[in-house]
């Protein structure tokens, strides 16, 4: 039983440290997002993080890379390429904050892809704190973010551009922000389905060799010259991303997917913080209550999952 805790304490673990290196991720990512194209971005994200992981998988023999469970590799690698790009596709238009929120409703998509995918329940009183994170979300996307203002009063865009009395031009990158929420979710899930057999190892092998190869083509129709002053910011996403990655694998195979994933909401906080240091994106007052929501929501997982464990009830080996 001790052995099971210290597991859901390391995956939880390794969930904060995900949240934290994401965040500053997808600042970077927001920092080119004038200057370089979506597709580019996620091509050489993806190059970057399958140049790391190959040879250390060269080193250990192509026969390690034999898995059976192709399908799942190939649902859970296709649900984590497309939250990606839609992160990536949202964030060149709206804020920081409000992309990463609308990443972080993977959780509470979570309970309708396992019953969808696997046939598997969560437990009643875990969809609490999943309920009061929507409605923490609920609340600072409907209160935002106040927009920095210019000399002459008017709100800047989070590109620094006049906004425009009407933002209804923008509804597609809130769309596309939610749709990369529903494909994390799936991700999420597959890891977990994945990790039951597959080391982690592998598991971020195969997602990183598919998403460069869904990646390619989007990257040769979209091509633009990469400025040399934006390389560091690539090699920076890159690498954290992959580190994330890892983090996250390792997450999911340490702790039960309705425990973890709640903990990615602690990103909408660490978002909310860069995007006020460089875009001056400052949370009212009533975002800040939806980060009290937000926090409270997963404290509240991580005691239940605590809980279920030590009551050790049949109930939840069927998560």
């Amino acid at each position: 039983m001790s052995n099971t805790t210290d597991s859901t304490q390391r995956g939880i673990a390794f969930a904060l440290a995900t949240a934290m290196v994401g965040s500053t991720a997808g600042a970077a990512g927001k920092l080119i997002a004038e200057n370089l194209n979506s597709p580019m971005i996620v091509f050489v994200q993806f190059s970057i993080c399958l140049g790391v992981i190959l040879p250390r998988m060269l080193k250990q023999g192509v026969r390690s890379w034999a898995s059976v469970h192709w399908k799942t590799h190939l649902i859970r690698g296709l649900g984590g390429w497309l939250s990606f790009f839609a992160f990536y596709t949202a964030m060149g238009s709206i804020p920081l904050v409000d992309a990463t929120l609308l990443r972080n409703t993977a959780p509470l998509f979570v309970p309708l892809v396992v019953w969808a995918w696997a046939g598997l329940y969560v437990p009643a009183n875990r969809w609490i704190p999943l309920i009061l994170g929507f409605v923490g979300i609920a609340i600072i996307l409907h209160f935002g973010s106040e927009p920095s203002i210019s000399p002459t009063g008017q709100g800047l865009s989070p590109s620094g551009q006049p906004l425009s009395p009407s933002r209804h031009g923008l509804d597609w990158a809130y769309l596309a922000g939610l749709a990369s929420g529903l494909t994390l979710a799936i991700s999420m899930v597959g890891t977990r389905l994945l990790s039951q057999h597959d080391s982690s190892g592998k598991i971020m092998f195969y997602y990183f060799a598919l998403s460069f190869v869904l990646s390619l083509p989007l990257a040769i129709a979209n091509w633009q010259p990469i400025p040399v002053a934006l390389w560091p910011y690539l090699l920076y996403i890159g690498l954290s991303i992959f580190l994330a990655m890892w983090l996250y694998t390792k997450a999911y195979t340490s702790a039960k997917p309705s425990i973890v994933s709640p903990i990615s909401y602690f990103s909408v906080v660490f978002a909310g913080f860069l995007g006020w240091v460089i875009w001056g994106h400052v949370p009212s007052g009533m975002s800040f209550l939806g980060i009290a929501i937000v926090i409270s929501a997963g404290v509240f997982t991580v005691y239940l999952g605590s809980s279920a464990n030590k009551n050790a009830a049949p109930i939840n080996q069927g998560e």
